[in-house]
């Protein structure tokens, strides 16, 4: 039987509901880093980051990567330098869809891991943590690429300004051990509107663009390697068909006889891509073992 007062024992009960909810606000504790995994994301719960480790990332190796081969081989080289500790440049890959800009990220990890290359991802809206992200892997023997896929901004959002300052403008400087690869179907990663036409001047003869052009285009000049893609046309389009479907286990003359449904899938689909050669090689094999 309880010999405190009454009063002193709502009390005790309000303040165990009032802690409950204070507790509930507060950042969970911290997780331990997984530092022997080869692929993190960077994810936010109750507004703050954690570094997650990827226990099965998306493998793809670069020999499977068709119609790119010059992207490829100036990738390759960037990241190879990075690796070797050498100097190297953050990369904006660009054009059009479903061609292997984040294909080729990906298959960087996968050639590169055993010599200690890591893969951070990275969603646009966290961007503005890029020093918290910076600062937990800065020192530590790996190489990491931090990585945003499909990255495009509207004027005035915080997260490009955060990328802008890591790129090259803060007063804190990157670390040797990291660099940033991102893709995206614009090059000034803004959207651009004929208005702004309007603001360009001319003086002495020499045309110069308007203050919003310049902001714009300062944030992918601070990228030292632009790596362009192009839309496959119909001959790269049935070579990536035909490695994909070969790579199911079908023979020449199985590839040869997909040619035709081939092509219609690419005009039902209306493009010419390497996405869109493995969707139909997907669908094509899975077909054929169903007898459909």
């Amino acid at each position: 039987m309880s010999t405190l007062p009454p009063e002193f024992l709502r009390f005790l009960e309000r303040a165990d509901t009032v802690l409950a909810r204070v507790e509930s606000l507060l950042p969970p504790p911290p997780r331990p880093v997984n530092w022997e995994a080869h692929a993190y994301r960077w994810r936010r719960h109750r507004g703050y980051g954690q570094l997650e480790a990827v226990l099965h990332p998306h493998r793809i190796r670069a020999e499977d990567l068709c119609g790119v081969e010059d992207q490829l081989a100036r990738m390759d080289q960037n990241t190879r330098q990075f690796v070797a500790g050498r100097s190297a440049n953050n990369v904006l890959l660009t054009g059009a869809r479903g061609t292997g800009k984040s294909s080729l990220v990906k298959a960087m990890l996968d050639r590169y891991a055993k010599q200690g290359l890591r893969l951070i991802e990275v969603d646009k809206d966290d961007l503005v943590d890029l020093p918290d992200i910076v600062d937990l892997v800065a020192g530590r023997e790996e190489r990491y690429i931090i990585f945003s896929d499909d990255l495009s901004f509207e004027s005035g959002e915080a997260s490009y300004k955060a990328l802008k300052s890591i790129l090259d403008g803060s007063i804190a400087g990157t670390p040797q051990n990291v660099l940033i690869y991102a893709t995206s179907n614009r090059r000034h990663l803004m959207p651009e509107f004929m208005s702004e036409n309007l603001e360009t001047k001319v003086e002495n003869g020499e045309i110069r663009p308007g203050d919003t052009t310049e902001e714009k285009v300062s944030l992918s000049e601070r990228f030292g390697l632009w790596i362009s893609f192009y839309p496959f046309d119909q001959d790269q389009y049935l070579e990536v068909c035909a490695h994909w479907l070969a790579s199911f286990g079908l023979s020449a003359a199985q590839i040869e006889a997909a040619r035709t449904e081939a092509l219609q899938w690419s005009l039902l689909r209306g493009a010419r891509s390497g996405r869109v050669a493995w969707q139909f090689a997907r669908d094509y094999v899975g077909r054929l073992e169903s007898g459909a």
